[in-house]
């Protein structure tokens, strides 16, 4: 069994402003530790994937750094979408490519900014589901099991038992809820988080985009030479000129009817906000996070980040400040999912020079 990683890395990360730009967002960025989030999502593929088997699909503004953060990788794996036309049209265009070269290969596909730790119980789920891929043909996401009646996250509701103790069929997808909602999807024990983690045979992917998105599938077929080459960029360019901006949750997912869920045994985090990074972080005195020159006076509970420039927070509670060399970001940590707003206002008065 041959199996390929695809990594999705075209995002802005929105809730991460004003750290997270178009050409720097959250997962170029070190959010922990020394290496940036697209580096540990390589680095905890390591002896499971060869690296010419790691294919990131990314766009133009971010590509050159990608290159530089990810030295070991080939750059013609390194490949930029002409504009976003969110996560059908990448997942379609890797399975493509990987499709042309190892037409019975598994694919893996995975999210770039996510916090794993346990990274071998992470490798290990990744094997079974790539093993149960292939022994089933059909389309397997990772599902975590929730320990709060989580807002920020979608979730997916399981049936019946198959083959393994953490291997399901699907039943149903559910947008992000409401908090009473996820409250009852908590108490009902049948529904785990949607990771967005992938794992397929390539062939299938595409026979379920062929059933479910066959304007996609249609284009696809137009995927002409390898990536590196004239006539890959120019066959691309016209497949995105002619496709529709959809997600393969919403495209494939929720329709299929070959859809399973093995349930995670490694601790997993989308880092969403930063109220997610403040949850992750080790905490000082006073239950602050604070990174770089920081006065802080009787202030508790909050995340502070000024690397840049001294900064003084005074008799603050449970707050976000993000403080960098053209920008301040102040709020509330149970308004840290709002930070998008900030970028939607950005765009919308055309202040491009801070997005």
């Amino acid at each position: 069994m041959e199996i390929y990683a695809v990594i999705m890395a075209g995002g802005v990360g929105s809730r991460f402003w004003p750290r997270s730009r178009e050409r720097s967002p959250k997962q170029l960025l070190r959010i922990f530790g020394e290496n940036t989030m697209i580096q540990n999502s390589v680095s905890r593929l390591s002896g499971l994937i060869d690296n010419d088997h790691i294919y990131i699909i990314t766009n133009a503004l971010q590509r050159e750094e990608i290159i530089r953060q990810l030295p070991d990788l080939n750059p013609e794996n390194i490949i930029a979408e002409p504009q976003g036309r969110n996560t059908a049209a990448c997942v379609g265009l890797a399975a493509a490519i990987i499709h042309k070269k190892s037409p019975n290969a598994v694919s893996i596909v995975l999210p770039a900014d996510h916090l794993i730790s346990e990274e071998e119980q992470f490798r290990e789920s990744l094997r079974k589901a790539a093993s149960l891929a292939e022994k089933t043909k059909g389309l397997i996401t990772i599902g975590i099991r929730p320990n709060r009646p989580e807002t920020g996250y979608g979730y997916i509701q399981v049936g019946e038992k198959l083959l393994d103790e953490r291997f399901y069929r699907v039943n149903s997808f559910a947008e992000k809820p409401n908090y009473a909602t996820a409250v009852r999807f908590l108490e009902s024990g049948d529904f785990y988080w949607n990771s967005g983690m992938f794992i397929w045979r390539v062939a299938d992917i595409l026979d379920e985009i062929k059933l479910y998105l066959p304007e996609l599938h249609s284009s696809l077929q137009k995927l002409e030479g390898d990536p590196g080459t004239e006539d890959f960029s120019d066959s691309v360019d016209v497949i995105y000129s002619e496709i529709k901006s959809i997600s393969i949750d919403y495209g494939v997912m929720e329709k299929s009817r070959k859809v399973y869920l093995i349930m995670a045994d490694f601790n997993w985090s989308d880092v969403g906000s930063w109220e997610e990074v403040y949850q992750r972080s080790e905490k000082q005195e006073q239950g602050n996070v604070q990174i770089g020159n920081v006065f802080a006076e009787m202030t508790l509970d909050s995340y502070i980040y000024s690397p840049q420039k001294f900064t003084a927070v005074i008799g603050m509670e449970n707050v976000i400040v993000i403080n960098t060399d053209d920008s301040l970001l102040v709020c509330r940590r149970d308004q840290a999912q709002d930070v998008k707003k900030v970028v939607d206002y950005l765009k919308h008065n055309k202040l491009n020079e801070y997005i």
